[in-house]
């Protein structure tokens, strides 16, 4: 069964690459998400 399982998906791989733009994008929003803990609740807030 493993042998079956592991061929599909060695198929089905595809390395993906992306551009630099969307790098910075998901670095900026990220320098900018504050995450605050009040009383066991999450609070996500964008600083922007």
């Amino acid at each position: 069964m493993e042998k079956i399982y592991a061929k599909k998906n060695i198929e089905k791989c595809k390395l993906v690459k992306t551009k630099p733009e969307t790098i910075q994008f998901l670095l900026n929003y990220s320098k900018s998400l504050d995450i605050t803990e009040a009383q066991g609740i999450k609070f996500e807030t964008n600083m922007n």
